[in-house]
């Protein structure tokens, strides 16, 4: 399907990219900005990006957030 003006644009980040290169505290923040509790960020942010919650990464990637907003 086309893209018109009428559509509006998803934004997506590279949620498995951004994972690979990040820092934990960096996962943290980004997992903080999706609304995941305290308790299951500090179990997440060691796991690799496709061990999470395939309804957690489509959330991360659909947020609108970009890699500057997690610096």
């Amino acid at each position: 399907m086309k893209p018109t003006k009428y559509m509006p644009k998803i934004e997506t980040l590279d949620g498995a990219g951004f994972w690979k290169n990040a820092y934990a505290h960096q996962r943290g923040k980004l997992l903080k900005k999706v609304n995941v509790p305290e308790d299951q960020i500090i179990e997440m942010v060691n796991k690799k990006y496709m061990e999470i919650p395939a309804a957690l990464r489509y959330e991360i990637e659909t947020s609108g957030i970009n890699k500057k907003d997690l610096q």
